[in-house]
Order: C-alpha cells, then sequence, then structure tokens
C-alpha cells in the first residue's frame, strides 16, 4: 500500500472515531476520558510535587547530597513503569494504587533534580545580600532563591507533567479509565480507529501541556532574559551601538593644545 494509501486509511480511522455516537456523551465520551486521564495524571504530579520540590529546595540550598540525588534520580527514571503498575496490582490489588504509585515515581525524579539545581544555582553574591539585610535561612530560600529558581523549577515540572501524561495510558492495563481506555480496548479488538483516536488525544495533550509550560517559563523569566538584543539596546538609549568618543579628538583639546 502506498503511501497515499496510508493517509487516507488514517484519516478515515480518526473521522470514525469522531464521528462515533458513544465518544461524544456517555461513560466512553472523549471528555469523560480526558477528565479522568487528567485526575490520574493531576494527583500524580500533586503527590509528586508535595514530596520532590521542598526536598529538592533543601538539597540545593544546603548543597548538600545533590550528587546521591542526581543518581538516585536517574535510575529512578529507568524504572519500567509499566513493570511497576503490575507489582502495584500484585501488592495492593486493582485500584488507583496501582497507578499513582509508578506514577508518582516517574514525576518524582525531574521535579526533584529541577528543585535542587535551580536553587543551587542562585548567585551566591545575592544570597550573601540577602543575609547581611537580616533574612534567615528560611527567608532567603522563598524569597530570594525560589523566585530567581522558578524557571529551572517549572522546566521539572513540565518534563514530569509531560511524561505522566503520556504514561497514564497504563491505568487503562488494569482496567481502570483515562485516554488509554482507547489505545488499550483498541488493540484488544483489532479496533484501528479507536487505537488510532486515542493515540493522538494523548499526543495532542501532551503537546498541549508542553505549550502551556513553555508560556509560564518565559512568564517567571527575570525581564531581562525575556527581551532580546534590541530591546536592551533600546533600554540603555543605544548606548551599545554608540562608540566611545576619543578624548585625543576633542575640540576643547584640540584648542587648548600649543
Amino acid at each position: 500500500m502506498g503511501a497515499g494509501g496510508g493517509a487516507v486509511n488514517w484519516l478515515g480511522w480518526l473521522h470514525d472515531f469522531f464521528a462515533d455516537p458513544a465518544h461524544r456523551s456517555g461513560p466512553d465520551s472523549i471528555v469523560h476520558r480526558l477528565l479522568e486521564h487528567l485526575a490520574f495524571s493531576a494527583e500524580a504530579l500533586g503527590l509528586s510535587a508535595l514530596v520532590a520540590l521542598p526536598l529538592g529546595l533543601l538539597i540545593g540550598y544546603s548543597g548538600r547530597g545533590l550528587f546521591l540525588v542526581t543518581a538516585v534520580a536517574g535510575v529512578a527514571r529507568a524504572l519500567p513503569t509499566l513493570g511497576l503498575v503490575t507489582l502495584a496490582v500484585l501488592l495492593a490489588g486493582v485500584g488507583d494504587t496501582a497507578v499513582l504509585l509508578p506514577l508518582t515515581a516517574l514525576a518524582a525524579p525531574p521535579m526533584l533534580v529541577a528543585a535542587a539545581e535551580g536553587v543551587r544555582g542562585t548567585d551566591p553574591d545575592v544570597r550573601d545580600a540577602a543575609r547581611g539585610i537580616g533574612l534567615t535561612h528560611p527567608q532567603t530560600l522563598l524569597r530570594v532563591c525560589v523566585p530567581a529558581a522558578a524557571p529551572t523549577l517549572l522546566a521539572g515540572v513540565r518534563t514530569a507533567s509531560v511524561q505522566v501524561i503520556a504514561t497514564a495510558t497504563v491505568a487503562a492495563y488494569v482496567g481502570l479509565g483515562g485516554l488509554g481506555r482507547y489505545v488499550i480496548d483498541g488493540l484488544a479488538t483489532r479496533n484501528y480507529p479507536t487505537t488510532v483516536g486515542g493515540a493522538l488525544l494523548v499526543v495532542l495533550l501532551a503537546v498541549g501541556v508542553q505549550l502551556l509550560f513553555a508560556l509560564l517559563i518565559r512568564l517567571a523569566a527575570p525581564p531581562g532574559a525575556r527581551s532580546g538584543p534590541r530591546a536592551r539596546v533600546r533600554r540603555t538609549g543605544g548606548a551599545a551601538d554608540v562608540p566611545s568618543p576619543d578624548p585625543a579628538s576633542s575640540p576643547a583639546l584640540v584648542k587648548e593644545a600649543p
């Protein structure tokens, strides 16, 4: 089959998926499955943030254990999510816990590393100045280091969010809902329109979250970092483009010369 025929098949499958009345209302509707997917993802991200962000901030501020955290985070990212789901089902039975535990384990490492690296990268002179004006260590961390590390923190949350949204399809593997229901059920019944439509929805959701966090990171960056070179030149009155005058060519000096 040529490329044109394959494209026609894909478009036909997508049309069948979105035109199916069962996907417009009811428990198998796109809106219902999307909300289930977002609920799993948000709960896992929330649990991860409660543990990883405070711990990462403390490690980054103190500078202790940063290498160990980075190494452990690297190992945790290599764990197979489907294997963790299977293990959680064997230990806790079929339920939300079987999905939340693996997703939380997947989301925590990038948040932890981003929080530690972001605070660790704060200008030491700024931290010393904050301590010099009487701020305590917690005040310095919250008022100085966290705002400066906000873009890095958001980048870590963005990575975790995209990974969790893409991986939350495994919820259907243990009989739960979400967009993965379309993918798993479609593969089981060889219903290719449902499989392709569900996979497309997961991709679109992940891309949408990626773009949203890209905007948030841009807004969280300091004004000087958001502006381009032209804006910086305008704020300085164009001084970057004007050469400094040569004292030897000053008319006053020439007039006084013998």
